[in-house]
């Protein structure tokens, strides 16, 4: 997304040459405002799926703490 706007920033420096400076940084400022967002929201999405997954199905950890029936006493 990133590298996406700054393409999309060249490509407008048309725009900041003819001066018009709060269309141009207007732009690129709502779109980082929406990177932004948009990265925590994934974050947070991917954050309860973990969550849920470990719910459900249990996490690594809890394959560590039960005691192993196979073991040689």
């Amino acid at each position: 997304m990133l590298i996406y706007l700054a393409v999309m920033a060249y490509i407008a420096r048309q725009r900041l040459a003819k001066g018009e400076y709060l269309y141009y940084f207007g732009v690129i400022g709502i779109s980082l405002v929406i990177i932004v967002l948009l990265y925590f929201v994934l974050k947070k999405k991917e954050r309860l799926r973990q969550e849920r997954e470990e719910s459900y199905y249990g996490s690594y950890q809890d394959d560590d703490k039960a005691p192993d029936d196979n073991k040689a006493e």
